[in-house]
């Protein structure tokens, strides 16, 4: 059944009040203007706000926790609390100008610091008047003055433009940790400029739609052809171009954008069938993909950022025919997760882009898995079987707590997102009933499990540009999807695109 509420007409604007502070006026030894300097990228989200006499700064959303970037050489004039802002950073420039970053749920300098451009200053939160996390980023032009600069133009003059990725451009700084996209029958993850793009594999091959605006409507289904009931993998390349593999019993195919954010090429050969794959991005950029099969899992790796790939590699052993899931430790290395109905195993890098440990005994067999990464970088792994959802979680950077029962929906297929604070939330579909659990504080214990929605064959969630979690659930009818309307509110369910698309059963 189709909502009378109009997708595409929903415009959810994060209402981030801008901070009631006063002007602080430079010291009078400030270094004259100079003709600017090269400027470095603030942070790795989107532009949901811009610059308007109402609003003297830009509103960037990312996730809570995202490392916020200083724009610039320079020092800091104020490192502190402030009313509106929750807290705030000013930093002098050599140029005479000032930036002013706000919201943050953490400051990493203090006021008479000198920092470099693209040196982390802070972690995006969302104190003060805010309704979700993001950067409030302010320029002053003139310190004097009590109108500010628009910071596009102001970034675009010293080489940055928006979306950017700290790390690229003129001004040096590390890239952000990209987790890896959940796999599955239906997957989904943002496209470069910050639109959802959605995949679902059917009997006749693999569908596609995307938003046509950063959090936005819906186009309708494009059929793209390729495996026919195939599980899905997305994964970002270095150079924020997404790609798409899809593997079924006989065959394995990829594809990926031509540009970011742009068309898709044709599907091309990638391997020989399997059961299952998940795919990751390492932290020098590569992609690295797990694919499972009757031998056990197999692994192959870009060999340079955006680049060509090894040939199949043997990990040494694995579930045979597991489902499998892979996240990122704080420290940026990727473990892997593979379950079948007799055992649960992983196996871990042992170091930053380096190698692989050998496949560890992490559990009893189960139905489906799910990996997030908790507020404090933890990871924590639920799986279903024939009695519910059990859970497990890091206690330490090597060490993990026993299996916990949580309830919930017996032998289900799982996903999981974090909400706009930091907090997991996980979702669970069987053919009888969808429902969702979600942490009640930052690194915290679960709420009981809550129906969600019907039963279906399928269930993943994505986050929007703007926070919001986005879930999408197939069946036999078709693909349906539930966004959040608020930070703790949902829609209905609704067909993607106002049609039913392919089914996935």
């Amino acid at each position: 059944m189709v909502l009378g509420i109009s997708r595409r007409a929903w415009g959810l604007v994060l209402a981030a009040t801008a901070a009631v502070v006063p002007a602080l006026v430079a010291p009078s030894t400030a270094a004259a203007r100079s003709a600017g300097f090269a400027a470095s990228c603030p942070n790795s989200g989107w532009i949901i706000q811009h610059y308007s006499q109402e609003h003297n700064g830009i509103d960037i959303a990312s996730d809570y926790g995202t490392p916020i970037y200083a724009v610039g050489d320079g020092e800091v004039l104020v490192s502190g609390p402030a009313d509106g802002y929750g807290q705030w950073i000013r930093i002098l420039h050599g140029d005479g100008t000032i930036s002013e970053y706000g919201h943050m749920q953490r400051r990493d300098v203090a006021t008479g610091d000198h920092v470099r451009a693209g040196q982390q200053i802070a972690l995006v939160g969302s104190e003060g008047q805010s309704e979700g996390p993001h950067l409030h980023l302010r320029i002053w032009g003139d310190p004097n003055a009590s109108v500010r600069t628009d910071p596009e133009p102001y970034l675009a003059e010293r080489g940055v433009t928006f979306p950017c990725v700290p790390g690229q451009g003129p001004g040096p700084g590390p890239a952000p940790v990209v987790h890896p996209v959940e796999s599955g029958r239906v997957v989904s993850a943002r496209s470069a400029d910050g639109r959802l793009e959605v995949f679902a594999a059917a009997a006749d091959g693999v569908h596609h739609a995307w938003q046509t605006a950063v959090n936005g409507g819906w186009s309708p289904w494009e059929a793209l052809g390729g495996p026919g009931n195939a599980e899905l993998a997305l994964a970002p390349n270095a150079d924020g171009r997404l790609e798409l593999l899809a593997i079924n019993g006989d065959t394995f195919q990829h594809r990926y954008q031509s540009a970011p954010s742009g068309g898709w090429s044709g599907w091309e050969p990638f391997g020989g069938g399997g059961r299952d794959i998940a795919a990751g991005t390492n932290a020098d950029g590569r992609i690295e993909v797990f694919a499972s099969g009757p031998a056990g899992i197999f692994h192959r790796y870009q060999n340079a950022p955006s680049g060509g790939w090894s040939g199949w590699e043997p990990t040494g052993g694995g579930p045979a025919q597991g489902r499998i899931e892979m996240e990122k430790s704080p420290d940026g290395r990727l473990e892997v997760f593979s379950v079948n109905g007799d055992t649960f195993q992983h196996q871990y890098q042992t170091a930053v882009n380096g190698g692989w440990s050998s496949w560890e005994e992490f559990g009893g067999g189960g139905r489906d898995l799910t990996v997030d990464h908790n507020a404090d970088g933890r990871l924590e792994v639920f799986a279903s079987g024939p009695v519910g959802v059990f859970h497990k979680y890091q206690t330490g950077p090597a060490s993990w707590s026993q299996w916990e029962p949580s309830g919930g929906p017996a032998d289900s297929q799982l996903t999981s997102e974090r909400t706009a604070d930091g907090r997991v939330e996980v979702f669970a579909i069987n053919n009888t009933v969808a429902m969702q659990t979600w942490q009640t504080g930052l690194n915290a214990p679960y709420s009981q499990w809550a129906e969600f929605g019907g039963g279906g064959s399928e269930v993943t969630a994505a986050t929007n540009a703007d926070g919001r979690i986005e879930v999408f659930g197939t069946s036999g009818s078709g693909v349906f999807h539930k966004w959040q309307t608020g930070f703790s509110t949902w829609s209905q369910w609704a067909w993607v695109t106002n049609t039913a698309g392919p089914a996935v059963n």
